[in-house]
């Protein structure tokens, strides 16, 4: 007796053809295809129609899916059987019908190496499928997250925008194993628009995450509000967010080395927002991201629906129909937290994250902050400042270049703000024909944290800390360019473009300095405030804020030590028998 056949990615596409919903297959003999075609044969939900010719097999699809409103699978092999469904598949695509081109393939390897078979599809006409996906053979925990999303987003592309034809190219095995007798419920992922009847929420805590967003209006801020009261929930965030409401969480201190915070365990997120430079581990079962574009962005491996719609629509409608059995007091458990550690927060090296802490809340009311990825954005996440800070960060391309030249453009069409940014010496360096912008004004100020490297391979928790200790210098953090922390490159260079110049190299001298900086009235010239740190206290500061929750153990044990050190272990000993005795 025959069953499903053994191989992985056969098996997630056969179980998601069936959750949703899609039972006709049109299959055309071959040798790639058989362990498909077979598992499909040994399924009786599925209804197999047989057509030797691939071009015919096209079109026969083209009929069952016009005639069904359903959508249709076609299976071929290898080599020349694809091209033959080109024509069927045009015709799909300009009455946009939902045939599903299955194409068997050899593994990738073996492209371009004389196999015989062996085609390239990795390019297909513009009009012949919305989507084209490839499917590599299942070897590893990636390879099944991205074929899972992978297959579901060809799916859905199905019925997306009006639908249409899409492409898989499935990797094959030619496995002769057909022992696999039920499926693995795989993950389904589902697509949602204003038209469609809406899931309900559920879960004990739900939360909302933003990642990087424009400046958000009233209107959306204030739905937000409402389906926080409504359901239970907070919005975490971090400072290219934009939300400014009465929920807001910044939560970058609950994540501890050793510890995981009750308030990280999550129910339903909901994600909105662009690409995030936080890199909040939250402990999540279910997500569900809102944006018009519709489009599967799985960041938390753990997407479940999408609604193609915009943000408001969507938090004003979960107001309206909250979950049920509300609870309370999310938000405040996890304020409260935030606040207890912070609060407990001891005396942190002079660093980027101490600068931050004494920095953050001086900025002026209604100040602009742009902020440079990694170590700056990082560190200058633990703190919320006022609400009413717009800020942003380079987090679509993620490079190091071009912060500064962003803040400038801020500033020039923004006159009457005061910009600030905060930068690390390599970025700032790689940015750095940015000051000498004729159209300057005013308005700009920049704190340039130098470190003389990149400080980000210097921390602790990377191998360049811990495997490579000083090795890291020469080549991976590019210690020692630009002048290596010269007093005077960088201040002559800012002076002879018209800014003032202003530097610090210890807490002191950065405290006389903070509070002319951050002055909200307009000087005569940008500033730029040049703060030499070294990448030992900068890792150490996050070692700090990142154990906090082992503060007393550490205290204790070295409590202990400081006293095992002055006393001496026989008079150790003589404690304790005096301490037991006294007990006794």
């Amino acid at each position: 007796m025959n069953y499903y056949s053994n191989e992985k990615n056969q098996l997630m596409l056969i179980s998601l053809l069936k959750q949703h919903g899609i039972k006709y297959v049109v299959a055309s003999p071959g040798g790639t295809n058989l362990s498909l075609v077979a598992s499909f044969q040994h399924d009786p939900w599925f209804k197999l129609y047989s057509c030797v010719d691939e071009r015919s097999a096209a079109y026969l699809a083209c009929g069952i899916a016009e005639e069904t409103n359903e959508p249709v699978v076609i299976s071929c092999t290898g080599a020349t059987a694809s091209r033959n469904y080109m024509p069927g598949l045009t015709e799909a695509y300009y009455r946009k019908l939902p045939i599903l081109a299955v194409t068997s393939a050899q593994e990738w390897g073996n492209m371009g190496q004389l196999s015989p078979q062996a085609i390239d599809r990795s390019a297909v006409p513009k009009d012949i499928v919305v989507e084209s996906v490839n499917i590599p053979v299942i070897n590893s925990y990636n390879d099944e997250w991205g074929s899972n999303i992978r297959i579901n987003q060809a799916i859905l592309a199905l019925k997306k925008n009006g639908g249409g034809p899409a492409h898989i190219n499935l990797a094959a095995q030619w496995s002769d194993d057909f022992s696999v007798k039920e499926l693995k419920t795989e993950r389904v992922i589902n697509r949602y628009t204003v038209n469609d009847t809406l899931p309900a929420i559920e879960g004990e805590k739900v939360a909302v995450f933003i990642g990087a967003h424009r400046k958000m209006d009233k209107g959306l801020q204030d739905a937000i509000d409402a389906f926080c009261e409504k359901n239970n929930a907070l919005v975490f965030v971090d400072h290219t967010s934009n939300y400014f409401g009465k929920y807001r969480i910044f939560p970058s201190i609950l994540f501890q080395d050793n510890y995981t915070s009750d308030n990280t365990k999550i129910d339903l997120l909901i994600h909105i927002g662009d690409v995030s430079g936080a890199y909040y581990k939250f402990n999540i079962k279910r997500v569900w991201r809102v944006n018009l574009d519709g489009m599967i962005r799985d960041y938390f491996h753990k997407l479940e629906n999408v609604f193609e719609m915009d943000e408001k629509t969507f938090f004003e409608y979960y107001a309206k129909n909250p979950k049920k059995n509300v609870g309370s007091g999310y938000y405040e458990s996890c304020k409260q937290e935030c606040d207890d550690l912070l609060n407990r927060l001891p005396e942190l090296p002079f660093s980027n994250l101490w600068i931050a802490s004494q920095t953050i809340d001086k900025l002026p009311d209604n100040a602009q902050l742009h902020l440079a990825i990694l170590n700056s954005l990082r560190t200058w996440n633990y703190f919320a400042g006022k609400n009413n800070m717009v800020s942003f960060s380079n987090t679509g391309g993620f490079g190091i270049d071009g912060i500064v030249s962003s803040a400038v453009g801020a500033s020039l069409v923004a006159p009457e703000k005061l910009i600030f940014c905060v930068v690390g010496d390599l970025a700032f360096f790689y940015d750095l024909n940015s000051i000498g912008n004729r159209h300057i004004g005013n308005n700009l100020r920049i704190i340039l944290v130098n470190n003389g490297r990149g400080t980000e391979f210097k921390n602790y928790w990377t191998p360049g800390s811990y495997a490579l200790g000083d090795e890291t210098d020469e080549y991976i953090a590019a210690a020692g360019h630009f002048g290596n922390q010269s007093p005077k490159l960088v201040k002559n260079y800012a002076e002879n473009l018209g800014f003032e110049y202003i530097s610090a190299s210890d807490k002191e001298s950065f405290e006389k300095s903070i509070a002319y900086f951050t002055q909200a009235k307009c000087t005569d010239k940008p500033i730029l405030f040049e703060v030499f740190t070294n990448s030992k206290d900068e890792s150490d500061a996050l070692h700090i804020a990142k154990n906090m929750k082992q503060g007393s153990i550490l205290q204790a044990n070295n409590q202990k030590k400081i006293a095992k050190d002055i006393l001496g272990e026989k008079n150790i000993n003589k404690l304790k028998k005096i301490k037991n005795i006294i007990k006794e």
